[in-house]
């Protein structure tokens, strides 16, 4: 039972994760006609987490810092499903233009996530701003990670990586696959690989030593958890996985729409039946 306790944290962090990534996939693989829905619930939950990491920011308990962890995931699945959905991108929105490299590609690239890039320093701003005068700080260590990690990723895709995972991309923003890069391996990523797997240990070390069922021990096996995941998410930028099999519930819409789609040579193919 103990045991069971002391990986309570980790198992929460794994199944939200997974569970918050995979309705952001869904939501954003449905008509356009639905994100306003989705937005409009994703922007009242996410400022029900700012609310709560508020209010947890001077407890010490473990429940405030489920709470805080939890309000910094749903800020950022707001930021995260704003840009995958096209809303808040940046003022390149097309294809990167052919030939173009160097620093003419990074300024390019720059272009088309600008706007989501200072969308993401507002909201760092406003959990700094409700949480830095408390103790608790777990809300706002949650999402710089998540930031960090996401940057690394930004990154090692620009410079070039084996697996894109390019086939997750919703189709309103299906231009920012031109400025991925496919390469076995590129200078950042050994780096990236390192400082994640090294910020992890500690991590986990510092869980470990902290006393068992405190707030402090909850909090840092979350933010371990958050890192490994992040670290996990980066070798599959290497390894030759499907990444989808991952979340290929939250697909289907995506995939039932390709199959409704009409292949045009198949239909000239196509036998023309008699009228009578």
């Amino acid at each position: 039972m103990t045991t069971f306790v002391a990986l309570l944290p980790g198992l929460y962090a794994i199944l939200l994760w997974w569970f918050a990534t995979g309705i952001i996939l869904l939501l954003d693989n449905l008509h356009p006609r639905t994100y306003r829905w989705s937005l409009t619930g994703c922007t009242v939950l996410a400022a029900a987490g700012l609310y709560g990491i508020a209010g947890s920011s001077d407890a010490s308990s473990v429940a405030a810092a489920y709470c805080s962890f939890t309000g910094g995931l749903l800020v950022w699945a707001l930021i995260e499903m704003s840009f995958l959905m096209g809303i808040v991108t940046g003022s390149w929105r097309r294809d990167c233009p052919p030939g173009v490299r160097g620093w003419q590609r990074f300024r390019t690239a720059l272009a088309a996530i600008l706007h989501h890039e200072l969308a993401i320093v507002a909201a760092a701003a406003l959990i700094a701003a409700a949480s830095l005068d408390g103790t608790n700080r777990l809300g706002l260590w949650t999402f710089l990670a998540l930031w960090a990690m996401r940057q690394s990723a930004k990154v090692n895709l620009f410079l070039g990586v084996r697996n894109t995972g390019e086939q997750l991309l919703p189709p309103r923003i299906e231009y920012m696959k031109s400025f991925f890069r496919k390469r076995p391996m590129n200078a950042l990523f050994p780096i990236s690989i390192t400082v994640l797997t090294g910020t992890s240990a500690m991590l986990v070390m510092d869980a470990i030593a902290a006393p068992a069922g405190s707030q402090q021990a909850v909090s840092l096996t979350l933010l371990a958890t958050l890192v490994l995941l992040g670290t996990l998410e980066h070798w599959f930028l290497m390894l030759p996985l499907d990444i989808e099999a991952l979340w290929r519930w939250s697909l289907r819409a995506r995939d039932a729409k390709a199959a409704r789609q009409v292949d045009p040579l198949r239909a000239i193919a196509a036998p023309t039946r008699s009228a009578s």
